[in-house]
C-alpha cells in the first residue's frame, strides 16, 4: 500500500493499523493526517507507547493521556475515580481522534484497560466509546517489556480491544530512508527470516569498517556497554569531572518509576569538551529531547552546553513529575542531559543515522538487530563492531501476523482503488463533520479568493502592518497571517518591511534555532503542523508563521 492510498484510508474515519518496514514513511503518514486534521479544526489525541516515542511525535503517553498513569490492574472502584478527575472526563468527552505511535512496546492488556476507559468515560459501548483510533508500528521492532510481577506482555493483536475495532490494515511497502539498494535487500531478508550468504557476506564486509567523520554514535543491546562506553570517552578528558546527584520526592514507588523512565541519569558526571545529549524539551531555551552538544563549561555552579548548531546554551536543572488528579505524586530533578557517545538500541528506535557503529555481539532479543541495522541509510554509514548468532533472529509468531498484515492490506488498498471519488468524498466529510470540523468553503469561495489576496498585498505595500491591515479589512489577525504566508509563497521576493514590528528578531532567531537543533536545516519543506510539533507550545502558530516568513 502506498502512503497515499493510507491517507485517504484514514480519511474516511476508519479504525487503521498503520504498519510497515523501518523508515516506509508511518510516522509521516501519521503527521500528513494530523495536520489534514487540524486544518478542518479537528485537535487529534496523539499518545505513543513509550516516553521517548511521545517525545518524537509531538504527543504524551498512551497512559498518560488516559488517565492509567502506572497502573497494571484497573478495579471498578478505580474506574469511578477515574470518572471524576473533571479534567479526564472533559478530555474524554471531547477527543474524536486518538493516535498511539509505537505499539510494538504495548502491552496487550494495557490496550485493553485504555480501551475500557474511554469506553466508561465516554458514555458510548463502541470501541474506544466510538473514537477513530490509529494504531502505528512495527511488531519487528522492539516487544513490551515485563516488570516482574506482571502479567506475561503479549502484542496488542492479542488483545480484546483489537478485535473490537475492526482495523483497516494499512502496510507501507515504500521505503524513504534507505537508498542502498543492496542494505535494502539484506534489511528486507532479515525481515522475511531469509538472510542467506549474499547477505551475510554483505554485513561482514563491514565488520570493522570506519563510516568516515560522519560516525558520532555508537549503538548497544545492553545499557552497561554503554555505560561503559561513555565512561571510557569521558575518562580520556583531561579536564576536572563534576558529578551532578538527582534529587526525588513524594510517593516512593512513584519516584522509582520517574527514575526508570528518565532518561537523564541519577547521577550525572560531566567533564568540559564531553559529549551530551538533552533528555527533554524546553523549546524557551533552545534544545530539544535529543539535541547533541558538547559541554563547554562545568562546575559546582552550573553548566555550559554548546548545541552542534552552535548555540551555547547555560543548563539548569529541571523536573520530572507525576500528578494524580490534579496533585503532585512524586518529582524528580537532573540537569537534562545524558553522555552520548553511545546509546542503547531500545532508545534509538525510530532515529534515522547517516552513519553509526553497531555491536550486536551481545544481541538478547528477537528483533535486535533488525531495529539496530535499521537505523542507518547504508551500508556504506555501517560499521559492525560484532554479531552473535541470535542478532538476526525475528520473532515467528511475528512472521505469521506480518504475512496475514501483507495479504488484508493489499485486500484494503484495492477497496480504497476502487471507490469512486463521490463517496470517498461523502464519506470523509461526514467523517469530519462527525468530528466537530469547520464546513469547508464552497467554489464561489474559492473564486474569491485571489481578490481577496490582492487587497491584503496592497495594504501591505502601503506600508501597514498585520494589525492595522486586519482593522482595515475587517479579518481576524490570523486571517491575514494567512494572506501573508500564501502571498510570500507565491512571490518569495515580496516586501515584508513593514511587519516586522509584529515578531521581534530575539524571537525569530529563537525558534529558527530550535529548528535548527532539531536538525531540520532553517525548517523548509516543512508544514507548519511539523514546526509547531518541533517547537512545543512555546510559541502559537501565528507566531511561528510570522518567523517561518522570514526563515
Amino acid at each position: 500500500m502506498t502512503q497515499e492510498e493510507a491517507l485517504k484510508i484514514l480519511k474516511t474515519g476508519e479504525n487503521v493499523f498503520i504498519t510497515g518496514p523501518a523508515g516506509s514513511g508511518k510516522t509521516h503518514v501519521i503527521n500528513q493526517y494530523i495536520a489534514y486534521l487540524r486544518e478542518s479544526g479537528v485537535e487529534p489525541e496523539i499518545t505513543a507507547s513509550t516516553g521517548i516515542a511521545a517525545t518524537h511525535i509531538g504527543g504524551t503517553t498512551i497512559h498518560s493521556w488516559s488517565g492509567l498513569g502506572i497502573r497494571d490492574f484497573l478495579s471498578e472502584r478505580e474506574l469511578e475515580e477515574l470518572e471524576e478527575r473533571a479534567m479526564l472526563f472533559k478530555r474524554m468527552q471531547k477527543a474524536t481522534v486518538l493516535i498511539i505511535d509505537e505499539v510494538s512496546m504495548l502491552h496487550h492488556f494495557r490496550l485493553d484497560m485504555v480501551e475500557r476507559v474511554a469506553r466508561f468515560l465516554r458514555r458510548r459501548e463502541k470501541a474506544f466509546g466510538g473514537l477513530q483510533v490509529i494504531l502505528c508500528g512495527d511488531f519487528f521492532q522492539l516487544p513490551p517489556v515485563s516488570r516482574g510481577s506482571e502479567e506475561e506482555p503479549l502484542f496488542i493483536y492479542h488483545s480484546e480491544a483489537w478485535k473490537k475495532m475492526g482495523l483497516k490494515i494499512c502496510y507501507l511497502e515504500e521505503q524513504h530512508r534507505q537508498n542502498d539498494k543492496a542494505y535494502l535487500g539484506v534489511l528486507n531478508a532479515i525481515r522475511d527470516n531469509r538472510v542467506k550468504h549474499p547477505e551475510m557476506a554483505l554485513l561482514f564486509s563491514r565488520m570493522g569498517k570506519g563510516a568516515g567523520e560522519g560516525v558520532l554514535t555508537r549503538l548497544y543491546p545492553h545499557n552497561a556497554d554503554v555505560d561503559r562506553e561513555n565512561e571510557r570517552e569521558l575518562a580520556k578528558l583531561p579536564t576536572k569531572a563534576y558529578s551532578y546527584k538527582m534529587t526525588g520526592k513524594g510517593n516512593d514507588r512513584a519516584v522509582e518509576a520517574l527514575k526508570k523512565g528518565c532518561l537523564a541519569p541519577e547521577v550525572l558526571t560531566l567533564k568540559k569538551d564531553a559529549r551530551v545529549m538533552f533528555v527533554k524539551n524546553n523549546f524557551e531555551e533552545g534544545y530539544a529531547n535529543g539535541t547533541l552538544g558538547t559541554v563547554v563549561e562545568c562546575d559546582q555552579y552550573g553548566v555550559k552546553v554548546k548545541t552542534l548548531s552552535g548555540r551555547e546554551i547555560k543548563v539548569v536543572p529541571t523536573s520530572w513529575i507525576i500528578e494524580d488528579n490534579g496533585r503532585k505524586v512524586a518529582e524528580i530533578n537532573q540537569y537534562p542531559l545524558r553522555l552520548a557517545w553511545a546509546i542503547t538500541i531500545h532508545k534509538s528506535q525510530g532515529m534515522s543515522m547517516d552513519a553509526a557503529e553497531i555491536d550486536l555481539s551481545k544481541s538478547f532479543e528477537v528483533g535486535m538487530g533488525y531495529v539496530a541495522l535499521s537505523r542507518v541509510r547504508s551500508l556504506a554509514g555501517l560499521t559492525l563492531k560484532g554479531i552473535n548468532e541470535g542478532a538476526l533472529r525475528m520473532n515467528e509468531e511475528v512472521l505469521q501476523y506480518d504475512d496475514y498484515f501483507r495479504k488484508i492490506s493489499a485486500e484494503h488498498a484495492k477497496e480504497i482503488r476502487l471507490l469512486d471519488e463521490e463517496t470517498y468524498k461523502q464519506r470523509s466529510n461526514e467523517f469530519l463533520a462527525r468530528s466537530g470540523a469547520k464546513s469547508k468553503k464552497t467554489k464561489a469561495e474559492k473564486g474569491e479568493a485571489s481578490n481577496t489576496l490582492s487587497l491584503t498585498k496592497e495594504l501591505l505595500l502601503q506600508g501597514k502592518n498585520i494589525k492595522e491591515i486586519a482593522k482595515e479589512r475587517e479579518l481576524t489577525k490570523e486571517t491575514i497571517i494567512n494572506h501573508l504566508f500564501k502571498l510570500r509563497s507565491l512571490s518569495p521576493d515580496l516586501d515584508l518591511s513593514a511587519i516586522k514590528e509584529e515578531l521581534s528578531e530575539k524571537k525569530i532567531l529563537t525558534i529558527k534555532d530550535i529548528v535548527q537543533s532539531a536538525g531540520e536545516g532553517n525548517g523548509n519543506g516543512l508544514t507548519l503542523s511539523e514546526l509547531k510539533r518541533i517547537i512545543g507550545d512555546r510559541y502559537s502558530y501565528d507566531e511561528i508563521k510570522i518567523a517561518q516568513l522570514f526563515f
